[in-house]
């Protein structure tokens, strides 16, 4: 059965399609689910998509205090790790303090900082202006360490369905050199390098309203993080801001968001100036010179 899910994952993923994957599903009288490039009789239509959505806008938000005709604009990072931020401001009316260049700061883990101090330049007439704000995980100014991961996960040996560059999905700067990796559901998913824990989701059912499904995402210590996608439902065993060492458990694989069959997608990202890159990694040991379907090789 297993390989049967291999080549459903390989055939899957030879589309040249850049943004997004229409792929016909259909299940047959012994109830076995295959999925073709081409529409057969009775069978569906499915658009897979293998990217990443992280919604931090509770734990990162720009706080506004009001008194007396004053504004002071206050940045709050509750992640477990440090988060670039910029503010810059539109639409001015009676503002007084308000700088001509958006302000751009890091902020640590677990901090609050005032960005900006706004007054009323007329004291009867309210203040009038639009925050522009945006961020992004991680610190740019750090200095990226080689390194060679060790395979995160327990058991195989599992086969590379798509790597760098991937035409089915690692397309996007946060995806370009990620892998993914088929194997069976329940497999063990551990840490490929110590750091701490900066942002999970663990309740994703399946393909849902999440692309991602449920996932873990680690700060290393020079700034590059780790993420582990598409993990099952419940089996992460990591919280926000543990430190974990290599090996350390993390979760089950799974095949929850928009995932085209059971697998692993491993990433390393940084940030290199307000937003997150996927960069090159390798492992300490090969795959086994398993084919990249993603790429055509058979």
């Amino acid at each position: 059965m297993f390989v049967r899910l291999l080549f459903l994952c390989g055939l899957s993923m030879v589309a040249s399609s850049l943004a997004a994957m229409t792929v016909y599903k259909s299940v047959d009288a012994d109830g076995v689910v295959s999925y073709s490039d081409r529409p057969s009789p009775g069978a569906q239509a499915f658009v897979f998509r293998d990217r990443m959505e992280e919604h931090l806008e509770r734990q990162v938000r720009l706080d506004i205090q009001k008194h007396r005709g004053v504004d002071a604009l206050y940045v709050r990072n509750d992640l477990h790790g440090p988060v670039e931020v910029e503010l810059g401001f539109a639409s001015l009316s009676n503002v007084s303090g308000a700088p001509t260049q958006p302000i751009r700061r890091v902020l640590p883990a677990r901090s609050r900082q005032r960005l900006a101090l706004l007054t009323a330049t007329r004291a009867d007439q309210p203040l009038s202006y639009v925050p522009r704000f945006r961020y992004s995980l991680g610190d740019p100014g750090g200095a990226v360490q080689a390194y060679r991961y060790p395979l995160p996960w327990r058991g195989g040996p599992f086969r590379l369905t798509q790597g760098a560059n991937g035409q089915y999905s690692h397309s996007s700067p946060k995806s370009r050199y990620a892998m993914d990796i088929a194997m069976p559901v329940g497999t063990p998913i551990i840490a490929a390098r110590g750091g701490v824990v900066v942002k999970t989701e663990n309740a994703q059912s399946g393909r849902g309203d999440n692309p991602a499904g449920n996932f873990v995402r680690v700060l290393h210590d020079d700034g590059t993080m780790g993420v582990y996608l598409h993990l099952k439902q419940g089996s992460v065993s990591v919280r926000e801001g543990q430190r974990v060492a290599v090996g350390s458990p993390l979760g089950l694989s799974g095949n929850t968001g928009n995932s085209s069959g059971p697998h692993l997608h491993f990433v390393v990202q940084r940030n290199t100036g307000l937003g997150l890159v996927s960069i090159p990694y390798q492992f300490d040991q090969p795959l086994g010179g398993l084919p990249n379907f993603a790429l055509g090789n058979k």
